[in-house]
């Protein structure tokens, strides 16, 4: 079964959210809103797919338990057939699956407490 097919996502805490995306749309142009920017692509089977830049307050608990500047999103298949796979292997899965209009999330830790979020995600409107 392919697990990980891509990266969903990029977030990192900063000292200020505002300044810095500012700052990365000024300089590097990216198209910022209010929860940062929003890439999209084509998959390798053409079909259309997103991956989501994001800062994050200094102070965010969001990134807990892991205590790293920053937290990967990766874009998966089947996260129900994945979290049974994890149960098996003896992964530390954080929470369990919470779905919103754009598809489903979940979050694990590698061996060195690194959160990781795992989003299977589902077509929606940009």
């Amino acid at each position: 079964m392919k697990k990980v097919t891509g990266i969903g996502g990029i977030f990192f805490k900063c000292n200020d959210s505002e300044k810095l995306k500012e700052w990365y749309k000024t300089n590097l142009g990216f198209k910022t809103d209010d929860y940062g920017a929003l890439f999209t692509w084509k998959d390798e089977n053409g079909e259309k797919a997103v991956t989501q830049w994001s800062t994050f307050p200094a102070t965010t608990d969001y990134f807990e338990p892991s205590k790293k500047e920053f937290m990967i999103n990766y874009r998966v298949e089947n996260l129900e057939m994945l979290l049974a796979e994890f149960q098996e292997s003896g992964v530390t899965v954080l929470d369990k699956i919470e779905e919103f209009p754009y598809g489903k999330f979940v979050h694990i830790l590698d061996p060195e407490g690194n959160k990781i979020e795992l989003w299977e995600p589902k077509e929606f409107e940009l």
